[in-house]
């Protein structure tokens, strides 16, 4: 505005010096002119004068009509201004007829615009609303994962480990936070489980899994997992990465193990008396035993065999009762000196028949202890029977009771002079129904 009113003023200085320029002159010819001289100056003053002050007056009323459309201009762009502020935009109304043209142009403006910050502002919110989903979501998987007990690998298009669980990164030695979007060659050191990854990426079976047995080296020895992995999808046709699930099944296959070792050996057990009892009672019907003598000695056989087939259920299903769970102690003060005597007067008759003596290095005092008898008398007595058993006949089985009355403890001892038990075989001594490859034929 100020930058106008200066044209202004200089326009009317410029027409006032014309004017005083003309004046002067004026004087100058009435002065020194003639009459006809005189009466054509006056005219012309007169033409001047009434020129400038038309001049005047169209720059005065210029210039207040500029003033007063530059007031409105002002008073719209104000309340323009103060409607943006406020985020409250909405019609301008003018009651001035030259300024309707420019203040429709300005309404559609503000309705333009107005749209447009609605349109944004709504998109904004959709935006933040999917962005806190997809944060939920996110937060959500990364729980389930990390709470697998199972080892998760995640990686993405590129072959870089992206997301992991503890137990992945205890299972491969490697840390979590150093680990991610590290390539999968730094952060395994499987080149198996590596070519597995990336064999599935390559695939492109969206909705196809694929498991394999894979035996991995980790930091805590040799493990067999059994490898799930199937592929991430992604928009486009390629898929987004891929997910290995490992499943360690190394205590699972040495169950499987011992199973098939417990079913063959219990099977060779009870195959030797039940081929005794068939052949002895064979014997009998195709009357080979003529005399009574011969008789009784097949039918003692007959019955040392059910006998030991009856004992061998027994372990099993002792056997079945303690991993139970369902076999109960019965603890009560007894004397481990009377239990000692009760099976060695049992095992007596089988020691006799191969000659074998059984040397007894009992203390006399009935020492009392807290136990259940009948699985103590059950202890006692597989350690005999087993001494008769693999000791050669004229043998020597010696049984002792050493107590340390300052620790109150008593030990028994079952000593012979049998075949022994290999010092590799000396680990499994305590599994089920082992017996040693060197004493398998006895």
């Amino acid at each position: 505005m100020n930058s106008f009113l200066d044209q202004i003023l200089k326009r009317g200085t410029l027409i006032i010096v014309i004017v005083l320029v003309l004046l002067g002159c004026e004087l100058y010819l009435s002065n020194f002119g003639g009459e006809q001289v005189t009466r054509w100056l006056h005219g012309l003053h007169l033409h001047w004068a009434l020129c400038a002050l038309f001049s005047l007056l169209v720059g005065a009323v210029g210039l207040l009509g500029t003033l007063s459309l530059r007031r409105r201009s002002d008073a719209m762009a104000g309340n323009l201004r103060r409607m943006i502020d406020a985020r409250k935009l909405r019609p301008i109304q003018t009651p001035h007829p030259d300024l309707k043209s420019l203040v429709y142009a300005v309404n559609d403006m503000v309705d333009f615009a107005d749209k447009s910050i609605g349109s944004a502002a709504l998109q904004c919110k959709e935006l933040e609303i999917q962005l806190k989903v997809t944060d939920a979501e996110r937060q959500h998987a990364e729980a389930i994962i990390y709470s697998i007990s199972d080892a998760v690998l995640v990686t993405d298009p590129f072959d870089e480990l992206v997301l992991a669980n503890e137990s992945a990164a205890r299972t491969f030695g490697f840390e979590l936070g150093n680990a991610a979007r590290s390539p999968i060659d730094v952060a395994l050191h499987d080149t198996r489980l590596i070519e597995l990854i990336r064999e599935m990426r390559q695939s492109n079976s969206k909705k196809e899994r694929r498991i394999v047995e894979h035996v991995a080296q980790t930091p805590q020895g040799s493990r067999t997992f059994k490898v799930t992995l199937s592929c991430v999808a992604g928009r486009s046709d390629q898929p987004a990465g891929v997910v290995a699930v490992l499943h360690d099944m190394t205590r699972e296959k040495e169950v499987a193990e011992m199973k098939n070792d417990f079913v063959s050996n219990v099977s060779h057990e009870l195959r030797t008396p039940l081929a005794s009892i068939k052949a002895y009672v064979e014997m009998l019907i195709d009357g080979e035993a003529e005399d009574e003598r011969t008789k009784t000695e097949f039918y003692e056989v007959i019955q040392n065999e059910a006998n030991r087939l009856s004992r061998l259920i027994d372990d099993i299903l002792n056997i079945s009762r303690i991993e139970s769970g369902a076999m109960k102690l019965n603890k009560q003060p007894m004397s481990l000196t009377v239990v000692i005597k009760e099976a060695i007067e049992v095992i007596q008759p089988q020691a006799d028949l191969k000659k074998i003596a059984i040397v007894e290095q009992i203390t006399p005092v009935f020492f009392q202890v807290i136990a259940d008898k009948d699985m103590l008398y059950q202890a006692v007595l597989n350690l005999l029977s087993n001494a008769v058993k693999y000791t050669p006949e004229e043998g020597k089985i010696v049984v002792q009771t050493l107590v340390d009355e300052t620790k109150k403890t008593v030990m028994t001892r079952i000593c012979d002079t049998g075949v022994g038990i290999p010092p590799k075989d000396l680990p499994f001594v305590f599994d089920k129904f082992y017996r040693a490859e060197a004493n398998n034929r006895m």
